[in-house]
Protein backbone atom coordinates (compact mmCIF):
# COMPACT_ATOMS: atom_id res chain seq x y z
CA UNK A 1 0.00 0.00 0.00
CA UNK A 2 1.40 3.43 -1.04
CA UNK A 3 0.23 6.96 -1.22
CA UNK A 4 1.46 10.40 -2.03
CA UNK A 5 0.45 14.07 -2.33
CA UNK A 6 -0.01 16.08 -5.23
CA UNK A 7 1.23 19.68 -5.85
CA UNK A 8 -2.76 20.75 -5.73
CA UNK A 9 -3.38 18.77 -2.46
CA UNK A 10 -4.89 15.75 -3.69
CA UNK A 11 -3.60 12.56 -1.93
CA UNK A 12 -3.48 9.34 -3.37
CA UNK A 13 -3.82 6.09 -1.69
CA UNK A 14 -3.10 3.15 -3.79
CA UNK A 15 -2.53 -0.94 -3.21
CA UNK A 16 -2.93 -4.15 -5.51
CA UNK A 17 -5.94 -6.06 -5.32
CA UNK A 18 -5.80 -10.19 -6.31
CA UNK A 19 -8.32 -9.84 -9.17
CA UNK A 20 -8.95 -8.15 -12.43
CA UNK A 21 -11.34 -5.66 -10.92
CA UNK A 22 -10.39 -2.26 -9.78
CA UNK A 23 -11.79 -0.76 -7.22
CA UNK A 24 -11.30 3.04 -6.97
CA UNK A 25 -12.75 6.53 -5.96
CA UNK A 26 -12.65 9.84 -4.51
CA UNK A 27 -13.80 10.71 -0.77
CA UNK A 28 -14.20 14.50 0.28
CA UNK A 29 -13.95 15.99 3.53
CA UNK A 30 -17.82 17.10 3.20
CA UNK A 31 -20.23 15.48 4.97
CA UNK A 32 -23.23 15.92 7.54
CA UNK A 33 -21.49 18.05 10.43
CA UNK A 34 -19.74 20.33 7.47
CA UNK A 35 -22.76 22.40 6.84
CA UNK A 36 -23.92 25.35 7.85
CA UNK A 37 -26.80 26.07 9.79
CA UNK A 38 -28.41 27.18 6.24
CA UNK A 39 -27.42 24.48 4.53
CA UNK A 40 -29.32 21.29 6.51
CA UNK A 41 -29.43 18.13 4.18
CA UNK A 42 -26.98 19.80 1.61
CA UNK A 43 -24.18 17.10 1.38
CA UNK A 44 -26.95 14.65 0.67
CA UNK A 45 -28.68 16.23 -1.60
CA UNK A 46 -25.02 17.97 -3.00
CA UNK A 47 -23.96 13.59 -3.75
CA UNK A 48 -27.63 12.97 -5.53
CA UNK A 49 -27.33 16.22 -8.07
CA UNK A 50 -23.42 15.43 -8.35
CA UNK A 51 -24.66 12.50 -10.75
CA UNK A 52 -27.27 14.91 -13.10
CA UNK A 53 -24.82 16.90 -15.35
CA UNK A 54 -21.85 18.23 -16.32
CA UNK A 55 -20.12 20.22 -18.87
CA UNK A 56 -19.31 17.06 -21.18
CA UNK A 57 -22.14 14.77 -20.42
CA UNK A 58 -25.76 14.63 -18.92
CA UNK A 59 -27.15 13.06 -16.94
CA UNK A 60 -28.24 9.99 -18.70
CA UNK A 61 -24.68 9.52 -20.23
CA UNK A 62 -23.43 9.56 -16.80
CA UNK A 63 -25.42 6.61 -16.03
CA UNK A 64 -24.50 4.66 -18.80
CA UNK A 65 -20.68 5.42 -19.12
CA UNK A 66 -20.04 2.42 -16.81
CA UNK A 67 -22.88 0.16 -17.08
CA UNK A 68 -22.70 -0.03 -20.88
CA UNK A 69 -19.16 -1.34 -20.20
CA UNK A 70 -20.33 -3.88 -16.62
CA UNK A 71 -18.96 -1.35 -14.42
CA UNK A 72 -20.88 0.57 -11.64
CA UNK A 73 -20.78 4.28 -10.51
CA UNK A 74 -22.13 5.13 -7.00
CA UNK A 75 -21.79 7.31 -3.99
CA UNK A 76 -22.68 7.56 -0.06
CA UNK A 77 -22.76 10.62 2.24
CA UNK A 78 -22.16 10.36 5.83
CA UNK A 79 -21.45 12.54 8.78
CA UNK A 80 -18.15 13.33 8.23
CA UNK A 81 -17.46 12.47 4.48
CA UNK A 82 -18.63 11.62 0.85
CA UNK A 83 -18.01 8.98 -1.26
CA UNK A 84 -17.89 8.56 -4.74
CA UNK A 85 -17.20 4.93 -6.39
CA UNK A 86 -16.21 2.95 -8.83
CA UNK A 87 -16.09 -0.79 -10.20
CA UNK A 88 -14.62 -1.59 -13.49
CA UNK A 89 -12.74 -4.41 -14.86
CA UNK A 90 -8.88 -2.90 -15.21
CA UNK A 91 -9.41 -2.55 -19.32
CA UNK A 92 -12.04 0.35 -18.50
CA UNK A 93 -9.68 1.88 -15.57
CA UNK A 94 -9.09 4.86 -17.69
CA UNK A 95 -12.96 5.18 -18.34
CA UNK A 96 -13.53 5.38 -14.77
CA UNK A 97 -11.36 8.09 -13.84
CA UNK A 98 -12.06 10.24 -16.45
CA UNK A 99 -15.98 9.64 -15.32
CA UNK A 100 -15.33 10.25 -11.42
CA UNK A 101 -13.23 13.58 -11.95
CA UNK A 102 -15.36 14.66 -14.23
CA UNK A 103 -18.92 14.46 -11.74
CA UNK A 104 -17.08 15.51 -8.75
CA UNK A 105 -14.93 18.61 -9.85
CA UNK A 106 -17.21 19.64 -12.83
CA UNK A 107 -20.94 18.93 -12.15
CA UNK A 108 -23.20 21.81 -12.79
CA UNK A 109 -26.03 20.93 -10.58
CA UNK A 110 -28.52 22.80 -12.89
CA UNK A 111 -32.25 23.78 -11.79
CA UNK A 112 -34.59 21.18 -13.76
CA UNK A 113 -32.83 18.67 -12.25
CA UNK A 114 -32.92 19.67 -8.75
CA UNK A 115 -36.79 20.18 -8.82
CA UNK A 116 -36.97 16.76 -9.71
CA UNK A 117 -34.20 14.99 -7.89
CA UNK A 118 -35.71 16.95 -4.80
CA UNK A 119 -38.96 14.68 -4.61
CA UNK A 120 -36.67 11.66 -5.20
CA UNK A 121 -34.96 12.84 -1.92
CA UNK A 122 -37.87 13.30 -0.15
CA UNK A 123 -39.54 9.78 -0.73
CA UNK A 124 -36.27 8.44 0.59
CA UNK A 125 -36.85 10.30 3.50
CA UNK A 126 -40.58 9.04 3.94
CA UNK A 127 -39.20 5.58 3.35
CA UNK A 128 -36.93 5.94 6.61
CA UNK A 129 -39.63 7.33 8.21
CA UNK A 130 -41.54 4.39 7.56
CA UNK A 131 -38.46 1.82 9.09
CA UNK A 132 -38.55 2.40 12.94
CA UNK A 133 -36.06 0.24 13.41
CA UNK A 134 -33.29 2.83 11.13
CA UNK A 135 -34.88 5.92 12.09
CA UNK A 136 -34.24 5.45 15.32
CA UNK A 137 -30.36 5.45 15.05
CA UNK A 138 -30.62 9.04 13.83
CA UNK A 139 -33.33 9.96 16.85
CA UNK A 140 -30.78 9.01 19.04
CA UNK A 141 -27.83 10.21 17.46
CA UNK A 142 -29.68 13.42 17.59
CA UNK A 143 -30.32 12.86 21.28
CA UNK A 144 -26.74 12.51 21.95
CA UNK A 145 -25.21 15.42 20.14
CA UNK A 146 -28.41 17.98 20.86
CA UNK A 147 -27.27 21.01 19.47
CA UNK A 148 -24.50 19.53 17.08
CA UNK A 149 -24.21 19.41 13.35
CA UNK A 150 -23.15 15.27 14.23
CA UNK A 151 -27.03 15.18 15.46
CA UNK A 152 -28.44 16.48 12.37
CA UNK A 153 -30.22 13.84 10.04
CA UNK A 154 -28.30 13.37 7.15
CA UNK A 155 -31.13 13.63 4.69
CA UNK A 156 -31.91 17.19 5.52
CA UNK A 157 -35.86 18.02 5.67
CA UNK A 158 -37.95 18.31 3.15
CA UNK A 159 -39.19 21.56 3.61
CA UNK A 160 -36.15 22.84 3.40
CA UNK A 161 -34.51 21.01 0.61
CA UNK A 162 -37.92 22.58 -1.52
CA UNK A 163 -35.90 25.99 -1.59
CA UNK A 164 -32.02 24.82 -2.91
CA UNK A 165 -31.28 26.37 -5.86
CA UNK A 166 -28.16 25.67 -8.26
CA UNK A 167 -26.24 28.55 -6.46
CA UNK A 168 -26.97 27.16 -2.92
CA UNK A 169 -25.35 24.06 -4.30
CA UNK A 170 -22.98 25.58 -5.99
CA UNK A 171 -21.41 27.45 -3.14
CA UNK A 172 -21.26 24.50 -0.75
CA UNK A 173 -19.18 22.22 -3.43
CA UNK A 174 -17.02 24.99 -4.49
CA UNK A 175 -16.11 25.39 -1.09
CA UNK A 176 -15.75 21.59 0.09
CA UNK A 177 -14.87 19.81 -3.25
CA UNK A 178 -11.85 20.45 -3.80
CA UNK A 179 -8.58 18.60 -4.42
CA UNK A 180 -7.16 19.24 -1.61
CA UNK A 181 -10.02 18.70 0.85
CA UNK A 182 -9.82 14.79 -0.94
CA UNK A 183 -8.43 11.40 -1.52
CA UNK A 184 -8.33 9.17 -4.56
CA UNK A 185 -7.96 5.62 -3.60
CA UNK A 186 -7.08 2.90 -5.89
CA UNK A 187 -7.51 -0.63 -5.19
CA UNK A 188 -6.38 -2.92 -8.11
CA UNK A 189 -3.44 -3.71 -10.20
CA UNK A 190 -2.65 -0.64 -11.74
CA UNK A 191 0.63 0.89 -11.81
CA UNK A 192 1.38 3.93 -10.09
CA UNK A 193 2.18 5.16 -13.60
CA UNK A 194 -0.72 4.68 -15.03
CA UNK A 195 -2.52 5.95 -11.84
CA UNK A 196 -0.31 9.78 -12.35
CA UNK A 197 -1.75 9.59 -16.14
CA UNK A 198 -5.11 9.05 -15.09
CA UNK A 199 -5.40 11.88 -12.83
CA UNK A 200 -5.45 14.51 -14.95
CA UNK A 201 -4.59 17.00 -13.06
CA UNK A 202 -5.23 20.10 -15.84
CA UNK A 203 -8.48 19.26 -15.35
CA UNK A 204 -9.19 20.04 -11.73
CA UNK A 205 -6.06 22.79 -11.54
CA UNK A 206 -5.46 24.17 -7.86
CA UNK A 207 -7.12 23.99 -5.16
CA UNK A 208 -7.77 26.62 -2.75
CA UNK A 209 -7.65 25.83 1.26
CA UNK A 210 -11.42 24.39 1.87
CA UNK A 211 -12.55 25.96 4.83
CA UNK A 212 -12.69 24.78 8.18
CA UNK A 213 -15.24 22.65 9.49
CA UNK A 214 -18.14 25.11 10.71
CA UNK A 215 -19.13 22.64 13.10
CA UNK A 216 -17.75 23.73 16.78
CA UNK A 217 -15.23 21.91 18.36
CA UNK A 218 -16.55 18.46 19.60
CA UNK A 219 -14.25 18.67 22.96
CA UNK A 220 -16.20 21.05 24.72
CA UNK A 221 -19.37 19.21 23.62
CA UNK A 222 -18.21 16.28 25.95
CA UNK A 223 -17.02 18.25 28.76
CA UNK A 224 -19.82 20.33 29.70
CA UNK A 225 -22.89 19.22 30.30
CA UNK A 226 -25.66 19.78 28.00
CA UNK A 227 -28.94 22.65 27.69
CA UNK A 228 -31.19 22.57 26.22
CA UNK A 229 -32.14 25.74 24.74
CA UNK A 230 -35.28 27.69 22.90
CA UNK A 231 -33.57 27.93 19.44
CA UNK A 232 -33.23 24.59 18.86
CA UNK A 233 -35.91 22.55 16.86
CA UNK A 234 -37.34 20.67 19.76
CA UNK A 235 -40.18 22.54 21.74
CA UNK A 236 -38.89 23.17 25.21
CA UNK A 237 -40.57 23.43 28.77
CA UNK A 238 -40.23 23.32 32.34
CA UNK A 239 -41.59 21.69 34.91
CA UNK A 240 -40.72 20.88 38.37
CA UNK A 241 -37.10 20.82 37.87
CA UNK A 242 -37.55 18.19 34.79
CA UNK A 243 -37.63 19.28 30.54
CA UNK A 244 -40.54 17.64 28.90
CA UNK A 245 -38.54 17.91 24.91
CA UNK A 246 -41.27 17.61 22.20
CA UNK A 247 -39.62 16.83 19.16
CA UNK A 248 -42.24 18.33 16.03
CA UNK A 249 -43.84 15.68 14.69
CA UNK A 250 -44.06 13.26 17.17
CA UNK A 251 -46.94 12.67 19.98
CA UNK A 252 -45.50 12.67 23.14
CA UNK A 253 -42.51 12.55 24.94
CA UNK A 254 -40.90 12.10 28.29
CA UNK A 255 -37.22 12.60 29.68
CA UNK A 256 -35.25 12.77 32.26
CA UNK A 257 -32.46 14.48 32.69
CA UNK A 258 -29.15 12.57 33.82
CA UNK A 259 -25.64 14.10 34.27
CA UNK A 260 -23.79 14.34 30.54
CA UNK A 261 -21.64 15.49 28.47
CA UNK A 262 -18.46 13.23 28.95
CA UNK A 263 -17.68 10.00 27.12
CA UNK A 264 -19.70 6.97 28.48
CA UNK A 265 -22.76 9.60 29.33
CA UNK A 266 -23.66 11.46 26.27
CA UNK A 267 -26.72 13.75 26.61
CA UNK A 268 -27.99 11.16 29.78
CA UNK A 269 -31.31 11.44 28.74
CA UNK A 270 -34.24 9.07 28.67
CA UNK A 271 -37.08 9.58 25.84
CA UNK A 272 -40.22 7.95 25.01
CA UNK A 273 -41.53 8.46 21.74
CA UNK A 274 -45.35 7.34 21.54
CA UNK A 275 -45.74 5.13 17.40
CA UNK A 276 -48.12 3.10 16.17
CA UNK A 277 -45.58 0.02 16.01
CA UNK A 278 -46.19 -3.49 16.73
CA UNK A 279 -43.14 -3.96 18.57
CA UNK A 280 -41.60 -1.75 21.14
CA UNK A 281 -38.11 -0.46 19.56
CA UNK A 282 -35.51 0.65 21.96
CA UNK A 283 -31.81 2.15 21.83
CA UNK A 284 -29.52 2.34 24.96
CA UNK A 285 -25.93 3.97 24.72
CA UNK A 286 -23.70 6.42 25.27
CA UNK A 287 -20.86 8.55 23.77
CA UNK A 288 -17.97 6.88 22.81
CA UNK A 289 -14.36 7.64 21.61
CA UNK A 290 -12.73 9.23 18.38
CA UNK A 291 -11.08 6.98 16.04
CA UNK A 292 -7.94 8.66 17.33
CA UNK A 293 -8.48 7.94 20.45
CA UNK A 294 -6.06 5.19 22.48
CA UNK A 295 -8.90 3.33 23.90
CA UNK A 296 -10.57 3.07 20.65
CA UNK A 297 -9.51 -0.54 20.05
CA UNK A 298 -10.07 -1.93 23.29
CA UNK A 299 -13.74 -0.73 23.25
CA UNK A 300 -14.32 -1.91 19.59
CA UNK A 301 -13.27 -5.47 21.43
CA UNK A 302 -15.60 -4.89 24.15
CA UNK A 303 -18.53 -4.33 21.96
CA UNK A 304 -17.70 -7.14 19.48
CA UNK A 305 -18.22 -9.63 23.09
CA UNK A 306 -21.17 -7.74 23.96
CA UNK A 307 -22.91 -7.33 21.26
CA UNK A 308 -21.31 -8.14 17.84
CA UNK A 309 -22.93 -9.88 14.82
CA UNK A 310 -21.55 -13.50 16.10
CA UNK A 311 -25.14 -15.57 17.74
CA UNK A 312 -22.62 -16.16 20.27
CA UNK A 313 -22.65 -12.63 21.63
CA UNK A 314 -23.48 -11.97 25.36
CA UNK A 315 -26.73 -9.88 24.53
CA UNK A 316 -27.66 -12.40 22.15
CA UNK A 317 -27.64 -15.15 24.30
CA UNK A 318 -29.02 -13.48 27.32
CA UNK A 319 -32.29 -12.03 25.03
CA UNK A 320 -32.44 -14.04 22.01
CA UNK A 321 -30.60 -18.02 22.84
CA UNK A 322 -31.51 -18.04 26.72
CA UNK A 323 -35.37 -16.12 26.97
CA UNK A 324 -36.71 -15.75 23.06
CA UNK A 325 -37.27 -12.34 23.81
CA UNK A 326 -36.05 -10.34 20.94
CA UNK A 327 -35.55 -11.75 17.05
CA UNK A 328 -32.98 -8.71 17.09
CA UNK A 329 -30.30 -7.41 19.34
CA UNK A 330 -26.77 -5.64 18.23
CA UNK A 331 -24.66 -3.58 20.10
CA UNK A 332 -22.96 -0.75 17.23
CA UNK A 333 -20.03 1.14 17.25
CA UNK A 334 -20.10 4.24 15.28
CA UNK A 335 -17.03 5.69 15.04
CA UNK A 336 -16.08 9.33 13.95
CA UNK A 337 -12.84 11.35 13.84
CA UNK A 338 -13.19 13.08 17.55
CA UNK A 339 -15.89 11.17 19.00
CA UNK A 340 -17.98 8.42 18.79
CA UNK A 341 -21.42 6.71 19.44
CA UNK A 342 -21.96 3.36 20.92
CA UNK A 343 -25.24 1.89 21.23
CA UNK A 344 -27.59 -1.47 21.65
CA UNK A 345 -30.69 -1.73 19.66
CA UNK A 346 -33.60 -4.21 20.44
CA UNK A 347 -37.20 -4.71 19.19
CA UNK A 348 -39.65 -6.54 21.61
CA UNK A 349 -42.81 -6.96 22.87
CA UNK A 350 -44.36 -3.78 24.44
CA UNK A 351 -44.54 -6.01 27.68
CA UNK A 352 -41.59 -7.34 27.48
CA UNK A 353 -39.78 -3.73 27.11
CA UNK A 354 -38.59 -2.91 30.83
CA UNK A 355 -37.40 -6.98 31.52
CA UNK A 356 -34.85 -6.47 28.08
CA UNK A 357 -33.35 -3.32 29.62
CA UNK A 358 -32.88 -5.07 32.99
CA UNK A 359 -31.21 -7.47 30.94
CA UNK A 360 -28.90 -5.50 29.44
CA UNK A 361 -27.86 -3.45 31.99
CA UNK A 362 -27.28 -6.81 33.93
CA UNK A 363 -24.78 -7.50 30.62
CA UNK A 364 -23.26 -4.12 30.87
CA UNK A 365 -22.18 -4.72 34.55
CA UNK A 366 -20.89 -8.17 34.12
CA UNK A 367 -18.16 -6.25 31.45
CA UNK A 368 -18.07 -3.76 34.19
CA UNK A 369 -17.57 -5.48 37.10
CA UNK A 370 -14.42 -7.14 36.70
CA UNK A 371 -11.47 -7.89 33.63
CA UNK A 372 -12.13 -10.68 31.27
CA UNK A 373 -10.12 -14.38 32.22
CA UNK A 374 -7.20 -14.98 29.89
CA UNK A 375 -9.13 -17.88 28.18
CA UNK A 376 -12.24 -15.12 27.34
CA UNK A 377 -9.72 -12.76 26.22
CA UNK A 378 -8.05 -15.27 23.95
CA UNK A 379 -11.38 -16.51 22.77
CA UNK A 380 -12.88 -12.68 21.74
CA UNK A 381 -9.34 -11.80 20.17
CA UNK A 382 -9.75 -15.06 17.97
CA UNK A 383 -13.45 -14.28 16.66
CA UNK A 384 -12.63 -10.79 16.26
CA UNK A 385 -9.58 -11.53 14.31
CA UNK A 386 -11.52 -14.06 12.35
CA UNK A 387 -14.53 -11.78 11.50
CA UNK A 388 -11.48 -9.31 9.97
CA UNK A 389 -9.90 -11.47 8.35
CA UNK A 390 -13.00 -12.75 6.69
CA UNK A 391 -14.09 -8.61 5.73
CA UNK A 392 -11.00 -8.37 3.50
CA UNK A 393 -12.73 -10.34 0.80
CA UNK A 394 -15.20 -7.74 0.32
CA UNK A 395 -12.84 -5.54 -1.94
CA UNK A 396 -14.88 -3.08 -2.17
CA UNK A 397 -15.55 -2.32 1.35
CA UNK A 398 -11.18 -2.51 1.62
CA UNK A 399 -10.96 0.16 -0.89
CA UNK A 400 -13.11 2.95 0.80
CA UNK A 401 -12.22 1.99 4.15
CA UNK A 402 -8.47 2.50 2.62
CA UNK A 403 -9.79 6.19 1.55
CA UNK A 404 -11.22 7.08 4.45
CA UNK A 405 -8.78 6.31 6.64
CA UNK A 406 -6.44 8.47 4.41
CA UNK A 407 -8.64 11.33 4.48
CA UNK A 408 -9.15 11.20 8.19
CA UNK A 409 -6.18 9.95 9.69
CA UNK A 410 -3.84 10.67 6.93
CA UNK A 411 -2.01 7.14 7.62
CA UNK A 412 -2.85 3.70 6.34
CA UNK A 413 -3.32 0.45 7.84
CA UNK A 414 -2.77 -3.24 6.77
CA UNK A 415 -4.70 -6.21 8.51
CA UNK A 416 -1.79 -7.41 9.53
CA UNK A 417 -0.98 -4.31 11.50
CA UNK A 418 -5.12 -3.96 13.15
CA UNK A 419 -4.40 -8.08 13.95
CA UNK A 420 -1.28 -7.32 15.60
CA UNK A 421 -2.53 -4.35 17.27
CA UNK A 422 -5.76 -6.45 18.78
CA UNK A 423 -3.30 -9.14 20.43
CA UNK A 424 -1.77 -6.89 21.87
CA UNK A 425 -4.59 -5.39 23.92
CA UNK A 426 -4.67 -6.61 27.50
CA UNK A 427 -7.51 -7.71 29.35
CA UNK A 428 -7.47 -4.16 31.52
CA UNK A 429 -7.57 -2.37 29.23
CA UNK A 430 -10.76 -3.65 27.73
CA UNK A 431 -11.95 -3.39 30.43
CA UNK A 432 -11.13 0.12 31.58
CA UNK A 433 -12.55 0.58 28.33
CA UNK A 434 -15.69 -0.92 29.18
CA UNK A 435 -15.86 0.76 32.47
CA UNK A 436 -15.33 4.32 30.58
CA UNK A 437 -18.48 3.70 28.13
CA UNK A 438 -20.72 0.87 29.14
CA UNK A 439 -21.72 2.03 32.65
CA UNK A 440 -25.13 1.06 32.97
CA UNK A 441 -26.27 3.99 35.00
CA UNK A 442 -25.10 6.44 32.90
CA UNK A 443 -27.53 5.65 29.63
CA UNK A 444 -29.07 8.03 27.49
CA UNK A 445 -31.86 5.25 26.69
CA UNK A 446 -34.32 6.15 23.58
CA UNK A 447 -37.68 4.13 22.95
CA UNK A 448 -39.98 3.90 20.37
CA UNK A 449 -43.61 2.34 22.01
Amino acid sequence: MKSLTLDNGLRVVYAPSPTNTVYLGLVLDAGTRDETNEESGMAHFAEHLTFKGTDRRSSRQIITYMESVGGDLNAFTGKEETVYYCTCQKEHFRRAMDLLFDVVFHSKYPQEEMNKEVEVVIDEIESYNDSPSELIYDDFEAMLFQGHPLGRNILGDADRLRTYKTEDVLNYTHRLYVPSNAVLFVYGNVSEKEIMKQIRVKDIGPSPTPSPRVAMEIAPLMEHRLTFSQSSKDSIRHKGGEYNVLPMGHKSVVTTPSPCGRVGEGSGVQRVIHKDTHQAHIMMGARAFGGNHPKHLALFLANNILGGPGLSSRLNLALREKRGLVYTVESTLTTYTDTGVWAIYFGCDHHDAERCKRIVKKELQRLCDAPLSDKALAAAKRQIIGQIALSYDNFESVAIGMGKRMLHYGRTQTKEKMIERIQALTAEQVWDAAKEVFNPESLTILEYR
